[in-house]
Formats: structure tokens, C-alpha cells, sequence
């Protein structure tokens, strides 16, 4: 949905909320607590929302009041959901993201709302799914400041990047990984591709490295295809290359350098989301509603979980 139809169908935060309550509940209105159908509307009018509308549980052992948005990713926003509505088409619209700075300006709010809004739909993007398949390349990359050569005693010394597993089908999926701090061993990519990558994958393809024949050992090595980024990068009368990941490395690269210009390592596997989330729906015409969808489905993200400490 773009920002044009998004302005023309949610005039008002009544119309949001009515919405969202669509959503959540395709079969009609339940409660929150018990599960029960049996449940009124009523007019709870506060002085920022005189139009508030609550939910009430009918069952008498219950009596629970509640709106659209509780236990929700929305739960407790003191932001009006049509800026939330917004920033959501702007997020899932962007192929380099966008930074809070930029939807600070844009909603009108402060920077520490934007921000928070803005890893709480992340949170939403975050996602599974079944193993990959088909022709599946892999690669990795790091993300920090550059690297620095110091010298102490004659030892040389590299400030430590963070590495980043890629994985993705030919045509489908794609798959970030975050494997934490410094190089990026046949340990700690095996782990990861176990999980995302099927047995039954008909082939694998990688650079030269030399940790990728320790990674597929015993899992699919017979089905192992490299390409030497030294010489080539499709190998010669072949379609063995690393350009598919190697593009959606780009993509991450760019919104980390360009839009955010630095995130923190602790919320690094949430921006990895982000973009995988994107791509994986690049053909798709509907993310606007199935990302909202899974937003009422996500339990709350209370701010004080985000800042904490790892």
C-alpha cells in the first residue's frame, strides 16, 4: 500500500483500529484473556482519545477490558497508529531502509520513539522458515569499522569485525545470519547452514574459502560447487557463481553505511531481518498488510528489553 492510498484509507485512528481488530480477529472479536466470544464495545473516552473505544468480556468470572492493540507489538503506543501506518509502508517499501533520524522528521516525534518504533517492526520481520533448496550460495561478510594494524612489539593486532552468514536460493529465499565477533570459522558456519540449508539441496555454491569444505563435510560436499573471485566470477562456461548473495550483500552494506551510518552489534540480527524480510517479498505487492498482519500477531517488545544489557 502506498503512502497515497494509505492517506486516503486511514483518515482517522478509528479507522486503523478498526482494522487492525479485522486482522486480529478475521472471525469476530475474542477475548484477550479467556477466549471467549462474548464481547461488547463500548465508548472509554480519555482526554488525548475522547473517540476511545474499549472491549469488554461478558463472561462474569472474566470481565476483562481490552482494545485491538493489546498484548500486541503496538501494546502501550502512545503514537497515533496512522503514524505507525506510515512508518510501516516507508519500512517495508525501502530497499535500503530508512534510519529513525529520517522517520523522526517524517512522524513528527522524537528520536527515541521513532527508534523504538522503528526495531519493534523489525521484530515483527523476524522469521524461519522451512530449509532452503534448489541452487543455494553462500557466503559470508563483516560488518564493523575498518580494520586497524597496530603494533606492539612486533605483533601485529586486528581490531575484531562481526560476521554475517548469507545464504540464499537461486530465485527464492534469502537467509542472514549473525555468528557474533571475529572470523567467521567452519565451526560457527556449519552450525548455521545445518540449520537453513536442506540435505536435499541440489547444489551449493561458494567462493574458495577454505572453511566451506569443512562446513559441508558429511552433509553435502558431493553436491559442493566453487568459483575463484581471484581469476573469475562466473566460472567460464558455467553458472557457478556467489552474484545472487553477493547482491543481497550489497543491499545490507548500503543500508548500514548509507541510511543508518552505524547500528549497534547488540541489535545487528534484527537489521539482518529487516533486510531478509524485504527481500525475500521483493515480487510481492502485499507487504504492507501481511507485515501489519504479523504485527498484531507479535507480543509486546517493552522498551526496557530492547536497551538491556546481552
Amino acid at each position: 500500500m502506498n503512502l497515497i492510498d494509505l492517506q486516503k484509507t486511514f483518515k482517522t485512528d478509528d479507522d486503523a483500529l478498526e482494522y487492525l481488530a479485522k486482522l486480529r480477529w478475521p472471525e469476530g472479536v475474542r477475548c484477550v484473556t479467556c477466549g471467549t466470544n462474548k464481547v461488547k464495545q463500548y465508548v472509554s473516552p480519555t482526554k488525548k482519545q475522547p473517540n476511545r473505544k474499549v472491549y469488554q468480556c461478558q463472561e462474569p468470572t472474566c470481565k476483562q477490558q481490552f482494545t485491538a492493540t493489546a498484548g500486541t507489538i503496538f501494546h502501550d503506543t502512545h503514537l497515533p497508529l496512522t503514524k505507525w501506518f506510515f512508518a510501516l509502508s516507508v519500512l517495508v517499501d525501502a530497499k535500503k531502509s530508512v534510519s529513525a533520524k529520517q522517520l523522526e522528521r517524517h512522524l513528527g516525534c522524537s528520536y527515541k520513539a521513532a527508534w523504538y518504533l522503528a526495531h519493534r517492526i523489525r521484530k515483527a520481520m523476524e522469521e524461519t522458515g522451512a530449509p532452503l533448496i534448489g541452487t543455494v550460495e553462500i557466503d559470508e561478510t563483516y560488518v564493523g569499522g575498518k580494520s586497524i594494524r597496530r603494533s606492539n612489539r612486533g605483533n601485529r593486532k586486528y581490531e575484531m569485525k562481526d560476521a554475517v552468514v548469507g545464504m540464499v536460493e537461486r530465485g527464492g529465499r534469502l537467509r542472514f545470519r549473525y555468528i557474533g565477533k571475529g572470523s567467521a570459522t567452519a565451526d560457527k558456519v556449519r552450525k548455521v547452514v545445518l540449520e537453513n540449508v536442506s540435505r536435499d539441496v541440489e547444489r551449493v555454491v561458494t567462493d574458495e574459502s577454505v572453511i566451506y569444505p569443512r562446513v559441508l563435510d558429511g552433509f553435502c560436499a558431493s553436491k559442493h560447487e566453487t568459483v575463484c573471485h581471484r581469476d573469475e566470477y562466473v566460472k567460464k562456461g558455467t553458472d557457478t557463481h556467489t552474484n545472487t548473495i553477493e547482491s543481497a550483500f550489497s543491499l545490507l552494506k548500503r543500508g548500514i553505511m548509507g541510511s543508518f551510518h552505524h547500528v549497534s552489534i547488540k541489535h545487528l540480527p534484527r537489521y539482518c531481518s529487516e533486510f531478509e524480510y524485504r527481500f525475500n517479498r521483493r515480487e510481492q505487492g502485499n507487504r504492507f498488510e501481511e507485515t501489519l498482519g504479523r504485527m498484531v500477531r507479535v507480543k509486546p517488545m517493552p522498551f526496557e528489553t530492547l536497551i538491556a544489557d546481552e
